[in-house]
This record gives C-alpha cells, structure tokens and sequence, in this order.
C-alpha cells in the first residue's frame, strides 16, 4: 500500500476492514472503511476537501474497534490537513464561527478571580445563555465550599479546534492557559463536556473536574422528585470520562429517580447530532445520530449533562440537563422548564456578565482584548462587530416580547 500525501497515523496500517465500525456509523457506510479512506484521502483536492467533515469525531468507531484503533482522530488529521492545504471551506460554518468570535470578545468575556483563588468555574457557552440562573445556583452551590472560587466567562474554541484552524485556536486557548497558569489557577470546573476535553488535553498543567462530580462528591443536598424512571445521554466527547458516568447517576438517585440505560451509553454513546459540526455541510448524516438517539430514549425523558445536546435533542425527544433537575425536579421531568435560546441566549450572558461584575468580590479581572489569527499570531481587537450585532437583535427580541406582554425570555437572569 503507498503512503498517502498526509500523515494518516496508524489506522492504514493497523485497521483490518473488519466493518465493526461501519455497521454503527452512517458516514462510514456511504464513504467506506477507515483504513480506504486513509489510503485515499488527499487534502490538496478539492473534490475531496468535504470528506472528514462528515465525521461527528464522537469516537464510537474507536470504543468499538476491536483492534484499539481511533477513526475519529484520523478524520480530525484530515480536517487539520485540509486546512492546511488551504482546501478548507468555511463558509457553511460562518454562523457557527461568529457565535465562537463573539463569545471570545470583548463583549462577551470576563475573568473574575477573588483574592487567594486557585479553583475556577468555566461554565462554557451554551449553560449561561440557555440557563443563566442556574449557571449562577452552579456557581453559589460550589462558592459554599470554596468562598475564593473565581468565574471565567469565556470559549474555549473548540469549534475552530474542530474544523481544523489550528492557528487561531492555539493562540486562543494557549492565551487563555498562560493567563489561569500565571494567575496560581490550579483547578478548572467545567460544566460543559467539550470545554472539559479542551482543557483535559490541551491544559494538563491544570487539574480539569466536571461540576457534576465536585457535586456528587460533596453530597450537596439536591432537590428530590417524586420518583420515576429517566434515561441517560452521555454526551460523546465525554465517553472515556467513567467519572462523570457515575456522578451524574448518582445525583439522578439522590433526587429520587431510576435510570434506564439506552443500549448506546457511556463509552459507547451515540452523538446527539451535533458533534463535529456535521449538521452545517451534511444535516442528513447529523439527523440520523439524533433519530438514533431519540428511538433509544423510547419516549423516556432523557437527562443529559451538555446543554448543547440537551437542545439539539429537546426538539425530537423529552430532554433535560442535569442541572435543571437538581433546582427544579418536577419542572423539568414534566418539560417546563424555561429555556432560552438565540438570539436571546447573547442578552442573557452579557447580563450574567454584568451580575457578576456588580456582586462577585474579586482581586482581578479583565476581557479579552485581542484576536488570534489564522497563523497563530495575536493581535489587540476591540469589541466585536458579530458580537455587537447580536447584542442588538437580542435586545430587540427582549423588548418586543415586553410590548407583546410576554415577559423576559426563559432562562432570564432577570426573569
């Protein structure tokens, strides 16, 4: 077999073609064994450029290879080289680019570290704008055991890590880690399962902990429903953490629930749809991890711990995340729980911003006040353009559900 023009790591040689892999994977079973496409695959045409994006990247062809062999890290090779080969087309993912270009800016971002902090919560993106109010009962709970936790308002890039701008998310998140580092940050608590796998792989001078577990831990008190039966999505970037498995079905038993497994869970979950950014060039392939997904749940409330999964799955099966059953159980097993979503979700973290700028006693803090570009450079921005559209038809959205006498959006802080 010759050598592809890339570096295709070990799965050309080491994969057998056996097809375990592709009987569980849609895009496997319209582009072909890993090993075909290792072999095949160049990223300087561009009749091949679409190829790896098709990939979730949830990994379930690495948890069930019976030869220990990772699929997923070899499309991700294959984003990153086409990338490299100037190949990449990033106009399907200008939407997906913007909301990250936002939630790194000016605007958006905030580091908030109190005197002797060495612990810091990184909530992510989606929980403060889908969930504000419970990203701050999040953060209050855990300031009980540590008065000197900081807040980290801020992206971790993953979307750029995954469509394969290496340049802009090393001087992001590379940024980003200096600072914590330089700071005396030790620990970072996160709340959602990407930031997690960033941090966990990219940060290994930081210990990196899931809130969901510092919470189990503790046995910190949560409220109790009054019993039933729920399922559990684990979320596919998180299928190797055993720990997270288990803590937040422990706190499911702690509110008074049972917990039905799907056939897919753990290390071998299925993505909800969302992973790899699929839906932006090939909705029919992210469509068909979520009708999967959705037929396993059987009709059950499902209870996840990625607000991203919780909304891609909400609309095609009963969906809660974990947090909104450990503040308001009965609200969330009967779905009434209120939720925002864009553009409202960009009010509702700048205004999460300004709570914690007003009420949190801190020793230092600042905004991101530069850019990364494409080639790894940084350079000073002010505050972004996207992100100041946003905030516009955000508040817009506010104030005509006002005069319609609607109210403020689901998940308001102010709410």
């Amino acid at each position: 077999m010759s050598r592809p023009p890339w570096s295709a790591g070990d799965v050309a040689t080491r994969c057998t073609a056996c097809g375990i892999c592709v009987a569980e994977c849609a895009f496997l079973r319209e582009h072909g064994t890993p090993q075909a496409l290792a072999a095949s695959f160049d990223p300087r045409r561009q009749d091949q450029s679409h190829l790896p994006f098709g990939c979730s990247l949830c990994g379930l062809c690495r948890a069930v290879c019976p030869e220990g062999v990772d699929p997923a890290a070899l499309f991700l090779a294959m984003r990153h080289a086409t990338a490299d080969a100037g190949t990449l087309q990033l106009s399907p993912y200008r939407g997906l680019l913007s909301y990250e270009r936002a939630g790194t800016s000016r605007l958006f971002t905030w580091y908030g570290l109190p005197d002797g902090c060495r612990t810091i919560f990184f909530p992510g993106c989606a929980l403060p704008g889908t969930r504000p109010r419970t990203t701050l009962k999040l953060f209050d709970l855990l300031r009980g055991n540590d008065p000197s936790l900081g807040m980290v308002l801020d992206c971790c890039t993953k979307p750029s890590h995954d469509l394969g701008r290496s340049g802009h998310f090393a001087a992001m998140f590379g940024e980003m880690k200096a600072y914590l580092l330089a700071q005396g940050v030790k620990t970072v608590l996160v709340a959602c399962p990407n930031c997690h796998g960033v941090f966990s792989r990219y940060a290994p001078e930081l210990e990196v902990v899931t809130v969901y577990e510092v919470l189990a831990r503790a046995d910190i008190g949560v409220a109790r429903a009054a019993g039933g039966e729920v399922t559990v999505h684990d979320p596919c970037v998180s299928r190797d953490n055993a720990g997270v498995h288990a803590a937040v079905r422990t706190l499911l038993g702690a509110a008074g629930l049972r917990v039905r497994e799907m056939p897919h869970h753990g290390a071998r979950t299925l993505c909800c749809g969302e992973g790899g950014a699929v839906r932006c060039t090939a909705p029919r392939l992210a469509g068909a991890w979520t009708s999967l997904r959705a037929a396993e749940a059987g009709g059950s409330t499902t209870i996840t711990y990625c607000a991203g999964c919780a909304s891609f799955l909400g609309p095609h099966t009963p969906t809660s995340h974990v947090a909104d059953l450990l503040f308001e159980p009965e609200a969330a097993l009967a779905g009434r729980v209120k939720v925002a979503s864009g553009p409202l979700t960009y009010l509702n973290r700048l205004l999460l911003k300004r709570r914690l700028r007003r009420t949190l006693p801190v020793a230092s803090s600042r905004e991101r006040t530069f850019r990364g570009d494409a080639d790894g450079t940084r350079r000073p921005a002010g505050r972004s353009r996207a992100a100041l559209v946003l905030l516009v038809l955000a508040v817009a959205c506010a104030v005509a559900l006002f005069i319609l006498g609607s109210g403020m959006p689901g998940g308001s802080v102010f709410r």
